[in-house]
């Protein structure tokens, strides 16, 4: 895909999904829910981003916490790179950690839903409503992802992580569309978690286990977690800070 193709698909995407990132860069909605569930394997802020290989293995450099299988990783990796691709302005989910943030959020509270209210009675709700399914988020990632594999299979006779992009996308739009039928979820439904966790990877303070080097907040000038503009509150001059993550010292 040429860059300028890569470019529209990212503007496009992060204009129609509807999440404003300001709500996201401090972490947003997983971050408040796992506040307990940062990384202690986290990559500190200035460690060189995982490259494109050493991110699919379940061996490599960041171990994983939930997923017990490098073939469903790589089916994250890849359907989360299609969400937020790499291009001249910077990495794309994959060189920003967003793997293992989810991986690592998965394996926690937010995964296990266990802040959260999950009794019976269930009844299917409408897709204006939020959360509704007996399946904690986790079973729904599992589920989402072995799905994906067998649509790849049945579409192209190849697994998920080796399509062309294209065929990817045409198996997330129709998640996206509500196409592909899944237990106990919409497909709709999961391809929003998908979305909004992939978003979250991106844009989340370092610590909870994304936005690697800091690089999705250096994308968006925003200066993270400063202790205070005491000294350039008074330049009328717009003021370029580097951002510091809550890891670090301050």
């Amino acid at each position: 895909m040429s860059k300028k193709e890569k470019n529209f698909s990212r503007r496009d995407f992060l204009k129609t999904s509807g999440v404003a990132a300001g709500a996201l860069v401090g972490g947003g909605i997983i971050g408040g829910l796992i506040a307990s569930n940062t990384g202690t394997e986290t990559a500190s802020p200035g460690t060189a981003p995982a490259t494109h290989g050493e991110s699919g293995s379940a061996g490599g450099v960041r171990g994983l916490m939930f997923f017990k299988n490098d073939a469903e990783f790589q089916i994250l990796s890849q359907a989360t790179e299609r969400i937020f691709p790499e291009d001249d302005l910077g990495p794309g989910a994959i060189g920003l950690g967003v793997p293992y943030f989810i991986d690592q959020q998965l394996a926690g509270a937010y995964g296990e839903n266990s802040k959260e209210y999950m009794q019976g009675p269930f009844f299917e709700g409408e897709t204006t409503q939020g959360y509704q399914s007996r399946l904690k988020r986790n079973e729904m990632f599992r589920q989402g992802l072995q799905i994906m594999q067998q649509e790849a299979q049945k579409r192209f006779k190849a697994n998920f992580a080796d399509l062309e992009g294209g065929q990817m996308d045409e198996i997330l739009t129709a998640f996206q569309e509500d196409q592909i039928q899944m237990q106990g979820v919409s497909s709709l439904f999961f391809f929003r978690l998908l979305r909004s966790a992939t978003l979250e990877g991106a844009y989340a303070d370092p610590i909870y286990g994304g936005n690697q080097n800091m690089d999705g907040w250096k994308m968006k000038g925003f200066p993270g977690h400063q202790a205070a503009y005491i000294s350039q509150i008074d330049n009328e001059e717009f003021q370029e800070i580097d951002p510091k993550s809550l890891g670090q010292s301050h």
